[in-house]
C-alpha cells in the first residue's frame, strides 16, 4: 500500500503550484456574453474567471452558463449573446484560495472544480490553482516514495 506523508505535501503552498494571473484567460463583468464565449472557445477552456476593472475576482463564467442563457424553447437565441453582460449571468458562488493556503487546502478545493481562483487579501485576482497541478505534484510525490 502506498503511504502519503501529509507533512511532506504540506511543505507546498498554493503559491508553489498556482498559475499566475498574467497567464490566465479572463473576462470582465461588463463584457457581453459574446466576448466571453469567444475567449472560452479560443482558449479552449470551459470556464474563466470574471474580474472587475480593479482586477478583483467577481465570479466565473462558463460555456454551460452561456449556453443555458441563450437556449430558447425551440432554438438558440443568439441575439442574447450581445445583449446580456457577463455579470448578469456569471456564477458568484465560487470557492477561492489565498497564496499561503496549504497543498491540502488546494487538494480539497479542486475535488469538485477543475480550477480554483487565488486572490490576495483585498480580493485581487492572483491566479488559479488547477486540479492538474495538484495531481501532478501528488504523482511526483508518489514516484519519489516508490524508490
Amino acid at each position: 500500500m502506498i503511504s502519503i506523508e501529509r507533512e511532506e505535501l504540506d511543505e507546498y503552498s498554493v503559491e508553489d503550484l498556482m498559475i499566475p494571473s498574467e497567464k490566465v484567460a479572463h473576462v470582465q463583468g461588463g463584457n457581453p456574453m459574446e466576448h466571453a464565449l469567444l475567449v472560452l472557445v479560443k482558449s479552449g477552456y470551459s470556464a474563466v474567471p470574471v474580474l472587475d476593472a480593479q482586477y478583483k475576482l467577481k465570479g466565473i463564467i462558463s460555456k454551460t452558463i452561456i449556453i443555458d442563457n441563450i437556449l430558447g424553447i425551440e432554438q438558440f437565441e443568439l441575439d442574447k449573446l450581445s445583449s446580456i453582460c457577463v455579470e448578469e449571468v456569471m456564477d458568484t458562488e465560487i470557492p477561492y484560495l489565498k497564496r499561503g493556503n496549504s497543498f491540502v487546502d488546494g487538494l480539497r478545493s479542486v475535488i469538485d472544480h477543475p480550477f480554483v481562483c487565488v486572490i490576495d487579501e483585498e480580493g485581487h485576482f492572483d491566479g488559479i490553482l488547477t486540479r492538474r497541478a495538484i495531481l501532478k505534484r501528488t504523482n511526483q510525490h508518489l514516484d519519489l516514495k516508490k524508490s
